[in-house]
């Protein structure tokens, strides 16, 4: 049978010194034989523990934290292949790391009013923590806009010439048509297919070395991301003639703004679709019979979510305290749903912001500095008892 999820579905064994089999000895006293097979017993039973209990493995999206320092053996969690690429495409891998540094800037901007906002944890080589063993819809996303960030990343490098294996996409050449008419085929198209192969050969490496549900959670997730950048492809022209009646056109395809894919993933993520195996572990069933089978373009998750409310080191929870909602809203950024019920603190804040900005000519903007007074509403920490209980 398929774990489920890595860590969160591990088996937990509840123990404690002084049971049974594992009672403390007098360090004054001589080990009879028969303590001596309880302690091999409470040994075996440490043991155990140590195998099942759950640990965060590193990832490659710490890539990004590392900057020009990308040594391939130095990276943690990089399985054979990952570390056999890194090492075989150095510059492709600085393409990465500045990937990873625009898509989690891009998740954090996508779950800004959220409870949980995409946070990552500084120098930890997870990047997001324990939060991402759960087989949540939130990893769900996180794997997904990961892929389509090395995607993005490949090809846009591609297309600028930093990467000594690929340039612009060689297909494009000749002529073709659209609605508008014919055209050629000029400029630099973005070598999509190219940064497609590269980001399914180096992130789903990982997944393909394990045989769990997760595994396959992660692969179909991280196929969507891929697929979310090509979908954005558009075509740009150049027109020649007369007068620039467009008589003849030169095209070449582009990637558009990563805000975009962004934009998709997360409506994907509003909409994905909680799924547990089929029978013989190849596939998935959706959990709910109302609900519709997931597509290739769906967002697949196994475990509903925690509700982030309260800092939970078992689940990753960093909690709301101290973050700032809106009071009169009404959405997930209000401070009713973002504190929880708790209650928020208000703090009057003085601002100073450029204001009355006029052109002068030649070649200056010269603005006024006002002072505006605003009302600054932060989440209530809970209350001691009920942090404890999480922590």
């Amino acid at each position: 049978m398929l774990s489920l999820s890595r860590g969160a579905g591990a088996a937990r064994i509840p123990w404690a010194p002084g049971a049974p089999g594992c009672s403390q000895l007098p360090r004054t006293a001589a080990p009879a034989e028969g303590t001596n097979a309880s302690s091999r017993l409470c040994f075996a039973l440490v043991l155990v523990l140590l195998t099942l209990t759950p640990g965060v493995d590193s990832s490659w999206w710490y890539i990004g934290a590392l900057g020009a320092r990308v040594i391939c053996d130095n990276i943690p969690g990089l399985v054979n292949k990952q570390r056999q690429l890194c090492q075989r495409y150095p510059d492709t891998m600085q393409s990465v790391g500045e990937g990873a540094k625009e898509w989690i800037r891009e998740c954090q901007h996508q779950f800004r009013h959220h409870r949980w906002n995409c946070s990552t944890l500084d120098r930890d080589h997870t990047v997001f923590g324990r939060v991402m063993l759960r087989s949540s819809r939130e990893a769900a996303f996180v794997y997904a806009i990961s892929s389509a960030g090395v995607v993005y990343a490949i090809t846009r490098a591609c297309s600028q010439g930093e990467l000594k294996a690929c340039s612009c996409d060689p297909l494009k050449r000749g002529r073709s048509k659209d609605e508008r008419g014919e055209f050629d085929w000029g400029g630099c198209s973005d070598n999509i297919h190219y940064g497609i192969k590269f980001a399914k050969a180096f992130v789903d490496a990982k997944e393909k070395k394990v045989k769990d549900a997760r595994a396959l959670m992660n692969l179909h997730n991280n196929r969507c991301g891929r697929t979310a950048v090509k979908r954005f492809l558009k075509l740009e022209c150049k027109c020649h003639g007369v007068s620039g009646s467009c008589t003849l056109r030169t095209c070449w395809l582009a990637m558009s703004d990563f805000r975009k894919t962004g934009d998709y993933l997360r409506k994907k993520y509003n909409g994905a679709i909680q799924v547990t195996m089929n029978q013989d572990g190849t596939g998935f069933t959706v959990a709910n019979k109302n609900f519709r089978k997931p597509t290739k373009t769906d967002l697949v998750y196994f475990e509903n979510s925690p509700d982030y409310c309260v800092m939970d080191k078992s689940a990753g929870s960093l909690g709301t305290a101290g973050r700032v909602c809106h009071k009169l809203s009404r959405g997930t950024d209000g401070c009713e749903v973002m504190c929880c019920g708790r209650g928020y603190d208000t703090t009057r804040v003085t601002r100073i912001t450029k204001c009355e900005c006029k052109f002068h000519w030649c070649c200056a903007v010269r603005c006024k500095e006002c002072e505006d007074t605003v009302d600054v509403h932060t989440c209530k920490a809970p209350k001691r008892a009920e942090w404890l209980d999480q922590t």
